[in-house]
């Protein structure tokens, strides 16, 4: 974990996510709490980690997420050196 995130601010962030109860709380806290840029990033960001790990070119998941190759790049490299936050939240997503 990067000690320059674990702050009061992002551990009160991160408590508040905790506390939402559905998709609906999602969407209602983030469309509050984000730009719509912001959560179509971080949404485009999980599809990309997700076709990266079924093993899809850079290509593929270009056209189909519409993310730059930077983007994937930089999701390529979080999968294979980062807290594996993404394989974490996968498998629980996959139980």
């Amino acid at each position: 974990m990067n000690d320059k995130i674990k702050t009061e601010a992002v551990d009160h962030l991160f408590q508040s996510i905790l506390t939402l109860k559905d998709t609906n709380e999602c969407y209602i806290f983030f469309e509050d709490l984000c730009t719509i840029n912001e959560l179509l990033s971080l949404s485009q960001r999980l599809e990309v980690a997700k076709m990266l790990r079924e093993k899809k070119t850079y290509l593929e998941i270009a056209e189909k997420t519409g993310a730059s190759t930077a983007t994937i790049s930089r999701v390529n490299r979080s999968l294979n050196y980062g807290n594996d936050g993404y394989d974490m939240v996968f498998g629980r997503l996959e139980e």
